[in-house]
Order: C-alpha cells, then sequence, then structure tokens
C-alpha cells in the first residue's frame, strides 16, 4: 500500500518480474495498470523499458493522481494510448480552435511523424526515440510528388551548409508539432509524465534563412514572364506583400479606394490587418475591381474558379524560368515587398504592420540587417553622450592613397 486505495504491486513470470499498480475508485472497484518490466534480470535503464522499485513507485504515482482525476481519462479504453492518437487528438482540437495552417500540419504527421513513430503506446516513448527519429528526419532529402502506391521519391541530398540548414529546420518545425500534440494529450491526462519529449532539444541557430528578394529590374522580368491569368496574383503579391493563401480569397468589396487599402480578411495567424497601398496599388486594385461587384472574387482563374491550394506552383516555375531567376518561390514576393520597403527607410513596426506580425521580431530578424545603417543608427540615438570626451578643434585626415 502507498495510500488509501492506491498500492504497488510486483507480479513474478517466467520471465521476470513486472511492476503494476492499483486503484480503487469511489466505487470500490479496483483497477490495474501495468508500469513496465522489473529490474530482476536486467539493471534499470532509466525507466525506458526497465524500472527499480523507486522508479515504479514514482510512475505509480503519476498514474493514482490522473486515476483520481477521473479513471476514465487516466487509461485509454480501447488500449494503449499511441503517439498517433495523441496526434489525431490535437490535429482535431487545433482545427475546433480554428487553426490555419491544418491541412500543412496534417501534411506532416502523415508523412513524417506517424510512419516511424505512430504506433508507439505513449507510455513506451523514450527521449531516445525522439532524439533518433528528430536526427533521421534532418538527414532525410526533401520528399518529392509522388504517386499514390508508389515508393516515395526525393530530391536529391543537398550537403552545403543551407542545405543542411533547411533539413534541420524542417525537422524542428515538425519536432513542434509533436511537442504539441504530445503535451495536449498530456493537458487531456492521457498520460501521466512528459519526460520522454520535454528535455528534447531543437537545432540552434537554424531558422534565419538567407532572403532571396527580387530588385525592381527582376520584378518586372518575372511579371512579363507570366501568362495572362495568373500575372495578376504576382503582381498583387509584389505590391501588398500578402501572401499567396490572403490573396485568392479576397473579393472586390476588400479593396477600399477611398482609403487606398485592401484588407486581409483571412490570414495564417487569423488576425484581419488592412495593408496600406502606394500609388501604383492604388492604381492596380482600383483596375482590377473596375465594373465589378463587392463579392465579386479579386483573382479567378481563366475559367473562372477560385485558385485552389497548390494552383500557383506550376504556372509560377514556369515564369521563373522563362524570367530566368533560378530558384524562386512565391512566398520570395513577400520576402521581396518586405525587403523594398526596409531598403527605402521604412521604420520596422510599419513593416511588421504591412506583413501581419504582432511585433517586429520577425522583421528584425530577417530584414532588420537591410536597413541602412539601422543598428548604427539605432545606437547612436539610445546611446547618448556619457561626457568622458571633451570637444576639441583637431580634426582627423585620412592617409592618402599609395
Amino acid at each position: 500500500m502507498i495510500s488509501k486505495g492506491c498500492a504497488l504491486g510486483y507480479r513474478k513470470s517466467a520471465r521476470g518480474g513486472n511492476w503494476i499498480a492499483r486503484f480503487r475508485d469511489d466505487a470500490g472497484k479496483q483497477h490495474y495498470h501495468a508500469l513496465g518490466a522489473a529490474d530482476d534480470a536486467m539493471d534499470s535503464d532509466g525507466g525506458a523499458l526497465v524500472l527499480s522499485y523507486a522508479e515504479a513507485q514514482r510512475r505509480a504515482d503519476d498514474w493514482f493522481k490522473l486515476a483520481a482525476r477521473g479513471f476514465e481519462e487516466a487509461v485509454a479504453p480501447t488500449g494503449p494510448y499511441t503517439v498517433k492518437d495523441a496526434l489525431t487528438d490535437y490535429a482535431t482540437a487545433y482545427k475546433r480552435r480554428g487553426g490555419k495552417a491544418a491541412d500543412t500540419m496534417q501534411s506532416s504527421i502523415d508523412a513524417l511523424i506517424v510512419p516511424p513513430l505512430g504506433s508507439i503506446a505513449l507510455s513506451k516513448l523514450t527521449r531516445r526515440k525522439i532524439e533518433n527519429w528528430h536526427e533521421a528526419l534532418s538527414t532525410t532529402p526533401a520528399r518529392l510528388r509522388t504517386k499514390p502506391g508508389k515508393e516515395q521519391n526525393f530530391r536529391e541530398k543537398d550537403e552545403t551548409p543551407e542545405g543542411v540548414r533547411r533539413r534541420r529546420s524542417t525537422a524542428n518545425r515538425v519536432l513542434t508539432i509533436l511537442k504539441a500534440a504530445l503535451n495536449h494529450a498530456m493537458a487531456d491526462r492521457k498520460t501521466a509524465t512528459d519526460e520522454a519529449w520535454r528535455t528534447v532539444k531543437p537545432f540552434r541557430e537554424v531558422d534565419a534563412a538567407r532572403v532571396r528578394y527580387l530588385n525592381d529590374q527582376e520584378a518586372q522580368r518575372l511579371v512579363n514572364a507570366c501568362d495572362k491569368d495568373f500575372r495578376p496574383l504576382v503582381q498583387a503579391a509584389l505590391l501588398t506583400g500578402a501572401r499567396y493563401g490572403e490573396l485568392v480569397v479576397l473579393t472586390v468589396g476588400d479593396f477600399n479606394p477611398d482609403a487606398g487599402t485592401v484588407h486581409i480578411r483571412f490570414s495564417k495567424g487569423g488576425k484581419a490587418r488592412h495593408i496600406v497601398l502606394s500609388d501604383e496599388g492604388k492604381s492596380f486594385f482600383a483596375d482590377r475591381t473596375a465594373g465589378k461587384t463587392a463579392a465579386n472574387r479579386m483573382f479567378a482563374r481563366a475559367d473562372g474558379d477560385a485558385w485552389g491550394v497548390s494552383h500557383q506552383k506550376r504556372p509560377f516555375a514556369d515564369a521563373v524560368k522563362a524570367a530566368k531567376l533560378g530558384k524562386l518561390t512565391f512566398h520570395e514576393l513577400r520576402h521581396s515587398y518586405a525587403s523594398r520597403l526596409v531598403m527605402a527607410g521604412a521604420p520596422l513596426p510599419v513593416v511588421a504592420a504591412q506583413l501581419g506580425h504582432s511585433d517586429t521580431r520577425m522583421v528584425e530578424k530577417h530584414y532588420g540587417h537591410m536597413s541602412k545603417n539601422y543598428v548604427a543608427d539605432t545606437v547612436r540615438a539610445h546611446f547618448g553622450n556619457m561626457g568622458l570626451v571633451q570637444p576639441t578643434n583637431v580634426a582627423s585626415m585620412r592617409r592618402a592613397a599609395d
């Protein structure tokens, strides 16, 4: 007995003993829970598979706490609660909360987490398993679109520093999804402890990507290379910095010609914003909305249908190739917009507001170095004069070049 209604037991078998916990509920019914193998033939491995008496006590105590809150929630009624179960429950909760990246997240779950980890019960999940999976993910090249039923295709592995950084950054993003799902399971009392994942660390300093942006001449070449139906989307992205998903849901009524703004009602972060347009931007949107009713789509395909999730990829790739711009994604049009503003001297809070960021951290991280004398101007404006150096009439004479 450990406390009233709670007991730790040892069950002997031909292959060695096992620790079990017994809990008596308010109705007097007894419930049992397997904790793990006892350290009869093997020394404890830290609680991953083999437990000492003290480790069994701690694990039993965690389970008793869950059972006391509600036994039905403490133990999965249909068998072990697995990583896949945790991911499914988290994805459902994410959609219920109105998460904007549900489809992208589900793709990562299905392709990168469930195959190697999905079948593992949370009670059997260990830090070593997660770290091994995280490391393997960081060394796997990017996946290519593959026909159903065929063996998965991959890009050629890029061993450059930038290629390594990108893979590690991807591994970190997927690790974040996994840990969020496991923490959700913990909050729902589906597991007694977060020891397996709490101390798993992401790769450091891998999110500061080199920002690719187009100068004005390159932007003009790209626009000219687009077909006439796709060209307005590219123009809008360069003139607003809006994401593809934000642009394709715009209606004519989202443009305010008097204020010179475009209303982004549906954003990645779930927060609406108004993008202030330049004179060129106002002219562009005025032309797009002329003679149309407020409910009309701002951008539609040639057949009148809406642009879908991935419909931009092929026409954009064709235009980039024709314009001879190397590797470029549609999202980098957003980078081009932000970079142009920053390099023109726009205050970073203004740029952040235009992009829909709640503060300037992301802007400073990706674009701060582009601002002319940004660091120097900030230091000089805030540090002030300490009075340590007396004024002098001596002027410095630069050494003439040899």
